[in-house]
């Protein structure tokens, strides 16, 4: 009898990448040193086996198991599309302390109080830690039910003997998997836990949340094949500096991936903003130069986001440019547009250009308030009460049209904003006119046609 044949495996230690030979750097995440041999596999052929459920029609297929259920905290039901779907996994995501563990506490508090019974496993701390924690943000609960494993067998057991709605895992890196090579939180052991988790969350029909740790650079910790088992993906993100945080979607089977929720972490525990505007706008009640309100989307939602610029002289050879908050190549473009193409020198001035409550303004949608604000703290001119700006600036000095503009335009009328500056919808402009104006709910809306136009409009183009 032959014998089957043996391929060697070589597998990257740090994401689980595969490959049938030996390299020096990882193909997958680019690590040194992180490519071994691992256990040999029989190459052959796999026999048919008997299937569990047999296949019907499509239309046969009943959802009614598959519908969402609120998960008590609406920002959250937001993201995941309507709420938890049973049998669904979802991954949670986060840096250390931004308060993952305090909003799936909530979650399995505002579960339990629909007389769902709820499962939370923590590997991370103590029993003991987590109710002190539950006793502080008033999440105790009969249904609640808390254990504190480290063994993927054990916490087997739990689930077969609680019968949870919803389980909550804290942290999926802390599990180890008994007879799986590697230590916790390694690739084998986080497949294999994960794994075995989602095959359960199936066919118990359980919603199963994972807390994941996040690496230095911001990604999800250990093998990329973790994303692709579990069916929602969520990232947590906030300032430490900040009480305020966001969950965004990355993968969403259930629902869009356009969409974020905001919270407030508080000492009480985490609360959820439906309204998160007035954090990031600061209320003057004069003129301040140096001053513009962007309107940004956070997925579908418009958000108001005030800009703030300083600019003083400087003897340096090379001025600083720095930014808190706004990307500092998109602020390197603006103010070369700003002195090519409306005369702003600024060659031998520092600009310093941050935003109000930490919000992070990454689309290019806010490269107009970015240019109004400098403009204005070049001067020492202010902008004009009541005004946001919004338009992308191409290196040609044009303003270009940014997406879901009814929405921004809403919502800073909704806000009590007078007057909005957005993009023309005609194309680019060749020669400066008086732009043309229209009312929404009150605000009047002026189409500008370059950024040239706009400085103009808001009497920002004072030469030095």
């Amino acid at each position: 009898m032959s014998k089957a044949r043996v391929r060697a495996v070589y597998r990257c230690s740090e994401c689980g990448w595969e490959t049938a030979k030996w390299v020096g750097r990882c193909g997958e995440c680019q690590a040194w040193g992180s490519v071994a041999e691992a256990a040999n596999a029989p190459a052959g052929r796999t026999p048919a086996a008997p299937v569990t459920t047999p296949a019907v029609p499509i239309g046969q297929v009943s959802v009614k198991d598959s519908e969402f259920r609120t998960s008590g905290v609406p920002e959250l039901d937001r993201v995941l599309g309507g709420g938890l779907v049973p049998g669904a996994a979802i991954l949670l995501a986060g840096e250390p302390g931004v308060g993952k563990s305090t909003l799936l506490l909530e979650v399995a508090a505002k579960t339990a109080q629909q007389r769902e019974r709820v499962l939370y496993v923590t590997g991370e701390e103590s029993a003991s830690q987590v109710r002190l924690r539950a006793d502080r943000t008033h999440s105790v609960h009969d249904e609640l039910y808390l254990a504190a494993e480290t063994d993927l067998g054990a916490l087997l057991s739990h689930i077969e003997a609680v019968r949870p709605t919803l389980l909550v895992v804290d942290s999926v890196q802390t599990i180890n998997a008994s007879g799986t090579e590697g230590v916790p939180g390694g690739v084998s052991q986080v497949k294999e836990v994960a794994a075995a988790l989602v095959r359960t969350a199936k066919t118990r029909n359980i919603t199963t949340v994972l807390v994941g740790h996040v690496t230095k650079e911001g990604s999800i910790a250990g093998p990329r094949v973790l994303e692709h088992l579990v069916d929602v993906v969520l990232h947590f993100e906030g300032d430490r500096n900040s009480r305020f945080r966001m969950v965004r979607a990355m993968k969403n089977r259930f629902g869009p991936i356009d969409e974020v929720g905001c919270f407030d972490l508080g000492a009480a525990g985490i609360t959820a903003v439906s309204d998160p505007t007035g954090l990031f706008v600061e209320h003057h009640s004069v003129q301040v130069p140096g001053t513009c309100v962007a309107v940004t989307m956070e997925g579908r939602r418009p958000m108001l986001a005030e800009v703030q610029a300083l600019v003083t002289p400087t003897t340096s050879e090379r001025p600083r440019r720095t930014t808190s908050g706004i990307d500092s190549s998109r602020l390197s473009m603006v103010l070369a547009v700003l002195q090519q193409h409306c005369g702003i020198r600024l060659h031998q001035h520092d600009v310093f250009v941050s935003t109000v409550g930490g919000a992070k303004l990454v689309e290019p949608a806010s490269d107009l308030a970015v240019a109004v604000a400098v403009a204005g703290a070049c001067f020492n001119i202010a902008a004009p009460m009541g005004v946001v700006a919004m338009g992308e600036i191409g290196l040609a000095g044009e303003l270009r049209r940014v997406r879901d503009l009814p929405q921004r335009v809403a919502e800073a009328a909704r806000l009590g904003f007078k007057v909005a500056v957005v993009p023309t919808e005609r194309g680019r402009q060749n020669g400066p006119r008086r732009p043309e104006s229209w009312t929404v709910d009150g605000m009047q809306v002026l189409d500008v046609a370059n950024v040239l136009h706009a400085l103009t409009l808001l009497r920002l183009t004072r030469q030095q």
